[in-house]
């Protein structure tokens, strides 16, 4: 297998006119990750693993750049993470079509006194009513990204999961600043709380979950839910999110130079998203300094070679504090973005598997 994924890196670089990288430590999970290694490249905790470098260096053939060195419209436009990976997957052969497997229905909801998109994923020949619902909220930064950028996580959900997965677009900075993506995530958990019935699903038997920016959206929605007397998640998932504002936190000095997120991107982010510096004080966006008690069980995935990975520690201490049941892994060799990768980087498939195997206990 190692040899078939450095044959793999090797390919990919060396259509990027680059040299792969060696394998990395291996696929280890443990609480928080080790100090960076000696062997780390300047500017990361560690190498990527093999797999994962064979994204990185898709990405970059495909021209991909350090987003905090584009403009916003230039950020939006460039190959994305899931392009680099249907890059491998056309190197190796594979197919790059969505999973017929699940079919997909694009509706809208309201919010902030217009519509946005919204994406029902369903297991292609699931029949009759009550299956779990999961509501899901993408990343970006709240600036990037989209429903189709991040197609590959809700649909391998709601495959393995064999439940309807909602994936939920929100205004975005510049032109809609925080708070608008807090509003709209509510507005949809609420929005998809009264139709799920309508798509099959159970609005009683329902989780939430969210990638980078998403998984602060989510931990939000479900805050807002337990103060508003919503409907609660019985399980939230948050896959490398943004909790803390502190940017002395070890990964973030770690990891200046990292892929495809690094440490100076986070700040690109925020100079867009927020109205001034002075929001990140607030506990919507600096989360451990929210009121977390009462929240339903959470699972925190993240990835050992990413600006976030201390964020998902001091999310997880905050957690614990409030009573909150919580549980948190960290892949080693994995990079920001590797959630989604699950058909070609292994950390991935572990990670999926792992997560949702969670989920799916919650929702039975």
């Amino acid at each position: 297998m190692k040899s078939t994924l450095t044959l793999l890196a090797t390919s990919v670089a060396l259509a990027a006119t680059l040299t792969a990288c060696a394998p990395g430590r291996g696929m280890g999970m443990k609480p928080s990750a080790p100090p960076p290694s000696a062997m780390a490249p300047m500017g990361m905790t560690a190498r990527p693993d093999a797999d994962m470098q064979a994204v990185l260096d898709a990405q970059s053939a495909l021209g991909a750049k350090p987003i905090e060195t584009l403009t916003v419209e230039q950020a939006r436009a460039q190959p994305s993470p899931a392009d680099a990976v249907n890059r491998v997957k056309m190197i190796m052969g594979m197919s790059t079509a969505p999973d017929a497997g699940v079919t997909t229905v694009d509706l809208t909801y309201p919010t902030g006194g217009t519509t946005q998109p919204i994406r029902v994923y369903k297991p292609a020949g699931a029949m009759g009513a009550n299956l779990p619902v999961v509501v899901y909220y993408h990343g970006g930064g709240w600036v990037i990204a989209n429903l189709d950028v991040y197609d590959a996580t809700p649909r391998s959900m709601a495959k393995n999961l064999n439940a309807i997965v909602v994936s939920v677009e929100y205004r975005k900075g510049p032109e809609n600043r925080f708070p608008a993506f807090y509003e709209d995530a509510n507005n949809a958990w609420k929005w998809v709380q009264e139709n799920a019935a309508s798509w099959g699903g159970d609005p009683k038997n329902i989780a939430i979950a969210g990638e980078s920016a998403g998984g602060n959206l989510a931990l939000n929605v479900a805050i807002a839910a337990r103060d508003g007397g919503w409907t609660q998640p019985k399980a939230i998932l948050a896959v490398y999110p943004i909790a803390d504002a502190n940017p002395q936190l070890p990964s973030k000095v770690e990891n200046m130079a990292s892929l495809p997120l690094r440490t100076p991107t986070l700040g690109w982010f925020g100079q867009y998203a927020l109205r001034s510096p002075a929001d990140q004080n607030d506990p919507r966006y600096n989360l451990v300094a929210a009121d977390l008690r009462g929240l339903a069980p959470v699972t925190i995935v993240n990835a050992q070679i990413d600006p976030l990975r201390s964020d998902g520690e001091t999310l997880m201490t905050a957690l614990r504090r409030a009573g909150v049941p919580v549980e948190r892994r960290v892949w080693d060799g994995s990079v920001h973005e590797f959630f989604s990768m699950a058909d070609v980087v292994s950390d991935a498939r572990e990670a999926q598997a792992w997560s949702f195997g969670r989920l799916r206990m919650a929702l039975r």
